[in-house]
């Protein structure tokens, strides 16, 4: 049974909607996403499939949740409340035990500080906690020296950046996000999922390979003490998975800044739009200076990691660097583990953001962003 398309899309913009109907058709009859995408701040595309999915339906995007996080410290960056070349230690000065005092926060958001975990790992609740995840990583040792190299910090870039916003202005990540973006906007994109909105959210289905895709799965083992195994925190016992911590109330509650942001693709495409087009008649978060300095690329090759190629700009992928090469330089945005997708493209004036409820194979972003976001961009472009 095919299922339904729902949703609208400007004029010019009827190929996408045709890309995102036949991806669906070959997809396993329970998938579940939303795409949504501005042009210079005009919603062009707004679509939506799977039985039990709304328009405004809300799902785990996990790291989806780094750009929602890393636009507020952009905006105390541009206020001057921030400044990218000093030291953390001046902001929070116990980040500087274990030789971590030279770090800058530029190293921090670009990746290149080394602390993409702990030895003892945490435990289930503290990863739900930003103060917490903080506080123990400022006396671990890096696992690299720092500034020599980079890799990705999956699951404490928030925490670590949100207490240097923290012991500057004395506000959460969250509170600012919330009182800066998505109030102001109206956007389905929350760091703290409020429990009157829980019957909107669907819970993350875990990944369903095939039997080929399984097998590649199983000839790929990681090891428990490798930094991929630190920075997901898969060497603890017991941990849980990154389903789990997306499913969790107390992860959806609290919005760790690293992966626990809560979302619908209207609230992603409109969170990049507002930032750099403008949104509701409103003129864009962030000036043009401080869009090219955190799409600006900070650190690309070898993760240590992801142990493969990515780039990273200021708190932000480098969006057409690491997955689009036909995007504009200096289009910005960030992915998450279950195949949700969201970035700017300045040039283009694109925003764009993707939500699936079923983990996708590979993970990460889900191979049918590639598809979608090119029949976006044509269009655009054309347009």
């Amino acid at each position: 049974m095919t299922q339904e398309i729902h949703g609208t899309v400007a004029d010019g913009f009827e190929a996408v909607r045709e890309e995102f109907a036949a991806f669906v058709a070959r997809e396993r009859p329970d998938y579940e996403g939303q795409l949504c995408a501005y042009v210079h701040g005009r919603q062009v595309v707004d679509l939506w499939a799977g039985e039990g999915a709304a328009a405004d339906s809300l799902y785990g995007v996990f790291s989806t949740t780094k750009g929602a996080a890393h636009l507020v410290v952009a905006l105390l960056v541009q206020d001057g409340t921030l400044e990218l070349d000093r030291k953390v230690t001046y902001y929070w000065p116990e980040f500087g035990a274990e030789g971590k005092g030279a770090v800058t926060l530029r190293d921090l958001l670009a990746h290149r500080a080394g602390v993409v975990g702990l030895d003892a790992g945490f435990g289930e609740e503290e990863l739900a906690d930003d103060r917490a995840i903080a506080e123990r990583i400022a006396d671990q040792r890096p696992f690299w020296r720092p500034g020599t190299a980079f890799g990705y910090h999956a699951l404490v870039i928030g925490a670590l950046t949100g207490e240097v916003v923290r012991r500057a202005t004395g506000r959460t990540t969250q509170e600012l996000f919330e009182e800066r973006v998505r109030a102001p906007y109206g956007l389905d994109f929350h760091l703290g999922l409020p429990e009157a909105l829980e019957p909107r959210f669907r819970s993350v289905l875990p990944m369903a390979p095939t039997p080929e895709q399984q097998a590649v799965l199983d000839a790929t083992p990681t090891g428990p003490h490798t930094l991929g195994s630190i920075a997901f925190n898969e060497h603890v016992p017991d941990a849980g998975t990154l389903v789990d911590h997306a499913n969790s109330r107390l992860v959806r509650a609290k919005g760790p800044t690293s992966a626990g942001g809560v979302a619908a693709a209207r609230g992603i495409a409109g969170m990049y739009a507002a930032a750099v087009s403008g949104l509701d008649g409103r003129p864009p978060l962030l000036k043009p200076d401080t869009i090219a300095e955190v799409g600006q690329i900070h650190s690309v090759g070898h993760d240590l990691v992801a142990q493969g190629h990515r780039a990273f700009g200021l708190g932000f992928q480098a969006t057409a660097a690491m997955a689009y090469p036909f995007l504009g330089a200096g289009a910005f945005g960030h992915s998450g583990a279950a195949g949700s997708q969201g970035f700017a493209d300045p040039r283009s004036g694109l925003a764009y953001g993707y939500t699936r409820r079923r983990w996708a194979y590979p993970g990460g972003a889900a191979p049918e962003n590639d598809r979608f976001v090119r029949a976006v961009h044509s269009a655009a472009l054309a347009g």
